[in-house]
């Protein structure tokens, strides 16, 4: 795993985060990812006020404004930065394994985000251009040119093209 990847899953997991509906709903949180690093997930593992947060800080990047809600997020969950050999190469962590939950997301999301504020060439970040979803992906494609979360929203948004196009015939 390169850098670059450790980066991106860590991306990744801040726009699950933020992406997640309440806030002892584990959602889409990649699991294995949590087991890996021996961190249990609990109903109540309190990340409300790291999603809004992580959702400001993804906000702010994607419109290119002020990392504000990065700055905070660093001071709330200061990277614990170390190297780790856990699969067998070398890397670097931003959380020591078996934190509780909300503190080694909010850790490691904090430092990820932190490089991609700063222009991390190998990680973007988008929000789905779908009306209705206010939902954030990150943009590895070749060209850097996503604009939906997923195939679902871009297939409302050209069916709704498409109709739109056909009544106005």
């Amino acid at each position: 795993m390169t850098y670059a990847d450790y980066l991106a899953n860590a991306t990744r997991l801040a726009v699950e985060v933020a992406n997640t509906g309440t806030a002892g709903d584990p959602g889409s949180i990649p699991s294995q990812l949590l087991a890996d690093h021996q961190v249990a997930w609990t109903a109540a593992a309190g990340l409300g006020p790291l999603r809004t947060l992580l959702r400001q800080a993804l906000e702010q990047i994607v419109t290119g404004g002020q990392a504000d809600a990065v700055g905070t997020m660093l001071k709330r969950y200061p990277p614990d930065m170390h190297l780790s050999g856990h699969d067998g190469i070398l890397h670097i962590h931003f959380a020591r394994d078996g934190l509780p939950a909300q503190r080694w997301i909010g850790q490691t999301t904090a430092a990820a985000l932190a490089h991609v504020a700063t222009g991390d060439p190998g990680v973007t970040l988008g929000r789905c251009a779908a009306s209705g979803c206010d939902r954030f992906f990150v943009d590895q494609s070749r060209n850097r040119t996503r604009r939906f979360c997923g195939s679902p929203c871009a297939s409302r948004t050209s069916v709704a093209a498409f109709r739109a196009r056909s009544r106005a015939v």
